[in-house]
């Protein structure tokens, strides 16, 4: 009646297989040749086994349906009680683990966990931690890092995804999104998405507004990234969201550029990063030229430029759909309209390819159709690509520039294909793509700074750059504020280059032929456009601005007691001419004047010592104002007034105004100084003396915004 049950044997557990894959050692109890004697040993067997598992997974202990044959037979159907005849010297691993083909290992120091008490302890933890969160306030919580958005405690929400099955491990973490020490709740993500397709998505229309925000974290998570970054440019307007994002994204994308790109879904990123570069205070920093070179290797290392031939590009097999097609087509074209627009903001030759792909022919494939709103800025970009190239790239020339005697006809010819162009496309044309009509107008037009000032239609060409400018800058005041504030680098650009040309016009003899009260009017709206553009204190804008305004303050224009313009010269035509709106920077096509502008300015504000553009900032220069910015005429201590080299005044006080040798000094100074308008003269302090060009790596500046 005693009989005792046997020792269990080692335990082998088979790796991978669960809990299920314990065996238990316990032999079974022989059947007893009467009823009694079998029902009591059938109760001992009951106690044993069930003293043995106790508190184990899957055990006795797990079912509330009481004692009996239907408990048991749960038991049996969930843990079958097999022997182990596992041998350990030398090991064989035992029948069950070799039947099912796994690994049988030994584990000495095995020990049951009762699943019951953890997971009521867990029930009790999440309880307890709803609580807390419950009664704190709805204000965002900061942990390591910047917290965007109502969140809960992390560990309710760890705890939450553990409940939910939802793994952190694959970034969901409940809708959350984390970039460095920035963390975006689901609703912030949301409203920086509505944003972007509210006030960014008209600028570059290469994405689908019906794509959830996932999808596009799944596309890729640079380009996820990318939109959040552009969206946030304006947004939150309480908090520097941008601020917090630029560091991390800086390291996002040379992580990602830094390894051979998986899917053609990161041009789509490089796209509006050089749309919209992340904000920085010297062009010494600035990226964008590069990744736009990188972004056109990367399109071609997917075939993008043959879309319809994407298995030849690839290892794999590609099946290709007609919604991949049409959409490998539209990020193509972007990648040329960005490029485009990248060498013509930054004065460099294009690195565009308009193939058969991008070829306006009615009569393709459906699925080489480009939508219409891209259509007609990819057009534009073909035709500033036309004039870049016969104007500027001539192969006849040390500098590229066409002949004096070839360059007015083929301002005529390339000015008809604009009017036909304009006609072809203004009819159901946005506001958005007129101005970038109007850019490519201003784009052809400022060559007449590189005109001789002998030549016969001299003042004519002058006259069409004015126009030109003036068109440009009321379409862009036309725009909406938010619209306005959302305006891509190339936009930022383009109003630069016009800025910059009201400054020479009406500091000319040109001056008497244009209306200069509208004049300094037009001025002043442009310096808030640029200003609005700008996303952070002492960016690149803003920095620009402050410049345009402290020399159009200290040019005989920025006086209050500029003459009239004068009726009768305007209509006689006789103003004397002069050479001074020639140019010494000659090398930067279009951007030429900017570049050559800023030079002046530093040159004529380097004798005043050590320049500290970032105080002037701070406290930006009216340019309509009687009184000049506090800091713009700043000079770091020791040095004093009375102690600037060449007994030179400041700016805005003596007799002597520099400026006057920023529209009359056509000489170049043949020194060795490498001449670094912008980045020298953004960069914060520069240094009096000259550099030799020997000292500077690289030669003649590149880096010049």
């Amino acid at each position: 009646m005693n009989q005792s049950v046997p020792n269990p044997l080692p335990i082998a557990t088979p790796i991978g297989s669960g809990g299920g894959g314990i065996a238990s050692g316990s032999s079974s109890a022989r059947q007893s040749p009467t009823s009694a004697r079998d029902s009591i040993l059938g109760h001992k067997r009951n106690r044993s086994f069930a003293a043995f598992t106790e508190g184990s997974p899957g055990s006795e202990a797990d079912y509330d349906e009481g004692e009996g044959p239907e408990a048991r037979r749960k038991l049996v159907v969930k843990r079958p009680q097999l022997r182990c005849n596992v041998v350990q010297d030398p090991f064989q691993s035992c029948d069950r683990c070799v039947r099912l083909k796994l690994q049988c290992k030994i584990e000495s120091n095995f020990k049951r966990v009762g699943k019951r008490n953890k997971h009521a302890e867990m029930e009790r933890e999440l309880h307890e931690l709803r609580a807390k969160v419950a009664a704190q306030s709805s204000q965002p919580i900061k942990h390591d890092g910047v917290s965007y958005g109502q969140e809960s405690n992390e560990a309710v929400a760890s705890l939450l995804d553990l409940r939910q099955g939802n793994d952190k491990r694959n970034g969901s973490n409940a809708g959350y999104r984390t970039l460095g020490s920035v963390r975006l709740a689901p609703i912030t993500v949301l409203e920086l998405f509505e944003n972007f397709w509210i006030f960014c998505h008209p600028w570059l229309p290469i994405l689908d507004p019906s794509k959830p925000p996932d999808h596009y974290f799944n596309l890729s998570e640079l380009l996820f990234w990318s939109i959040v970054c552009v969206s946030a440019r304006r947004f939150p307007k309480d908090s520097p969201l941008i601020a917090d994002l630029c560091p991390a994204m800086s390291d996002l994308i040379w992580a990602r550029i830094g390894r051979v790109p998986q899917s053609y879904h990161i041009v789509k990123a490089m796209c509006l990063l050089c749309t919209w570069p992340l904000p920085t205070s010297s062009t010494s920093t600035d990226p964008t030229l590069m990744v736009a070179g990188v972004m056109m290797s990367v399109a071609m290392h997917f075939g993008l430029h043959r879309p319809s031939h994407a298995q030849d590009f690839s290892k794999f097999r590609v099946e290709l759909r007609e919604e991949n097609l049409i959409d490998r087509v539209k990020v193509w074209a972007a990648c040329n309209i960005v490029a485009q627009n990248v060498s013509t903001g930054y004065g460099q030759p294009s690195f565009t390819l308009y193939d058969w792909t991008l070829a306006n022919d009615p009569n393709k494939e459906r699925g080489f159709h480009i939508s219409r709103e891209l259509q007609v800025r990819l057009e534009i970009g073909k035709f500033c690509d036309r004039v870049t190239k016969t104007l500027y790239s001539t192969k006849t020339d040390p500098l590229g520039l066409l002949a004096d005697d070839q360059r007015l006809p083929a301002i005529n010819l390339l000015s008809r294909e604009l009017e036909e162009l304009i006609l072809q496309f203004q009819q159901d044309a946005s506001r958005i793509d007129l101005l970038h009509l109007r850019a490519a107008a201003l784009h052809l037009r400022v060559s007449a700074f590189f005109d001789s000032p002998s030549h016969q239609d001299y003042r004519n060409d002058l006259m069409n750059l004015f126009f030109a400018t003036r068109s440009y800058l009321e379409d862009l005041f036309a725009l909406e504020p938010m619209v306005q504030s959302y305006a891509t680098s190339y936009i930022l650009q383009i109003t630069l280059v016009a800025g910059f040309t009201l400054l020479k016009l009406f500091n000319s003899f040109f001056s008497s032929f244009v209306d200069q009260d509208a004049g300094r009017q037009l001025f002043g709206q442009t310096i808030r456009a640029i200003r609005q553009i700008s996303v952070q204190t002492n960016d690149l804008p803003s920095r620009l601005a402050e410049v345009l305004s402290q020399m159009w303050r200290g040019s005989p224009a920025g006086g209050h007691g500029m003459k009239t313009s004068n009726p009768q010269r305007r209509a006689n035509n006789s103003a004397p001419v002069d050479g001074s709106l020639k140019l010494k920077v000659r090398c930067r096509m279009s951007m030429s004047l900017v570049f050559d502008s800023v030079w002046r300015w530093r040159e004529e504000y380097q004798a005043q010592g050590r320049i500290n553009l970032d105080s002037a900032v701070k406290n930006p220069t009216h340019p309509d104002s009687a009184t000049e910015s506090s800091a713009s005429s700043i000079i770091d201590p020791p040095l004093q007034l009375n102690q600037i080299p060449g007994g030179m005044m400041p700016l805005a006080g003596g007799n002597m105004n520099p400026m006057q040798a920023f529209v009359s000094n056509t000489s170049f100074e043949t020194d060795n100084e490498v001449w670094d308008p912008l980045s020298w003269g953004l960069d914060g302090l520069v240094d009096i003396f000259p550099v030799p060009m020997s000292s500077v790596d690289g030669g003649l500046g590149a880096n010049i915004l």
